[in-house]
């Protein structure tokens, strides 16, 4: 049985958080929009524009805005568009017949997104220019994320690029551009997109309803809105304020409380996120924090009660931050290997939950007395 539309998740939407379309704001990218409107306001804008940066940094919501501010005609110095424009309507609604959205397709076969996106979808995209020719206008093709694509289905953008078609744009957004094919990427302009400064987080998460907990979910997720979106959704303070306890036993670590934060990542991954993920993406912060801690002192503002605290007690000097940084380099290549070969996630979990208890800082780390 098909799945229904509506029940197909959208593989370019932070879980959590709104679809990039949604956001009618882009915060802290100024430069990035400067250069485009310099730009198109010139006549020298590029049939492709490559926008790159760490995940979660408003790409998606950048190339939405540029193909909303094009289609609508206008004019603003922000990308913004009236309230109630028709074109900024239909892109809500993926109905404007002058876009052409790229993502990872559904699996109806195997019941679940696609893990790259295929050479069919480019062939879908030849047709929509093709198609779209005879009506004339701007034509705007997104692509979310390009680094996904396979193979074949690279060569055949490439096919694309060298030959673009008359008034077309192609807003590619890339995670990792250095996974793209050199020649795709010498064939796009680039716009590169920096992580937000803490001000920035703030006013972004503020105006996501997220303001309360602004300040420790910026502390995580490294200047991405996506990830700290990501985060609120999961419910990833708790999980963090968790690792955090867990880590305050020291040296002698509670095995059932390990036992517990383990067996929390062996859910099952869904629309709403990935237990596991979660879990890995956490405990790297904080061994990432912990090593930082002992070169820079505890870090501000904390991201869980208690964190400054036990930072400076079990990362009190750089000795003990190059071992903590050894630990989060060589437990962070073990959970990707785990993951690849489908071990079982709790037992993974516990496992390097085991061996950072028996690290040299944190056997010497009494717990302080009271």
């Amino acid at each position: 049985m098909a799945t229904a539309p509506e029940d197909i998740p959208e593989p370019d939407r932070v879980p959590g958080a709104p679809h990039p379309r949604m956001t009618g704001r882009v915060i802290g990218q100024d430069h990035a929009i400067a250069e485009f409107l310099q730009a198109a306001r010139g006549g020298r804008l590029h049939h492709a524009l490559l926008l790159t940066g760490p995940r979660g940094v408003g790409k998606a919501t950048l190339a939405w805005a540029i193909a909303r501010w094009l289609l609508s005609g206008s004019d603003s110095d922000d990308l913004s568009v009236p309230e109630g424009d028709p074109a900024a309507r239909r892109l809500a609604a993926l109905s404007e017949p002058g876009l052409h959205l790229i993502r990872r397709p559904w699996d109806d076969k195997a019941g679940r997104l696609s893990a790259q996106i295929t050479v069919d979808e480019i062939r879908r995209l030849l047709s929509f220019f093709h198609l779209s020719s005879a009506g004339g206008g701007r034509r705007i093709a997104i692509i979310d994320a390009a680094d996904e694509m396979n193979v074949a289905a690279a060569n055949a953008l490439l096919k694309v690029l060298e030959e673009p078609p008359a008034d077309a744009l192609i807003l590619l957004v890339a995670h990792q551009p250095a996974r793209l094919l050199p020649t795709i990427r010498s064939r796009c302009r680039v716009l590169r997109l920096n992580p937000l400064t803490p001000a920035q987080m703030g006013d972004a998460l503020a105006a996501m309803d997220h303001a309360d907990d602004a300040e420790a979910l910026a502390a995580l997720s490294d200047g991405s809105v996506g990830e700290a979106m990501r985060l609120a959704g999961q419910d990833g303070l708790a999980r963090y304020q968790q690792i955090v306890d867990l880590f305050a036993t020291l040296p002698r670590l509670d095995r059932l409380a390990a036992a517990k934060l383990s067996d929390g990542a062996a859910g099952r991954a869904n629309a709403d996120g990935d237990p596991f993920d979660l879990t890995i993406t956490l405990l790297d912060r904080f061994l990432t924090r912990t090593a930082r801690a002992g070169l820079m002192g505890a870090p501000l503002p904390q991201a869980a009660q208690g964190e400054g605290a036990l930072l400076a007690r079990i990362s009190p000097d750089d000795r003990a931050a190059r071992d903590w940084a050894g630990a989060q380099a060589r437990l962070s290549a073990r959970a990707r290997t785990g993951r690849a070969v489908n071990l079982d996630p709790a037992a993974l979990v516990m496992d390097m939950l085991t061996e950072l208890a028996h690290l040299p800082p944190a056997q010497s780390a009494a717990p302080a007395r009271s």
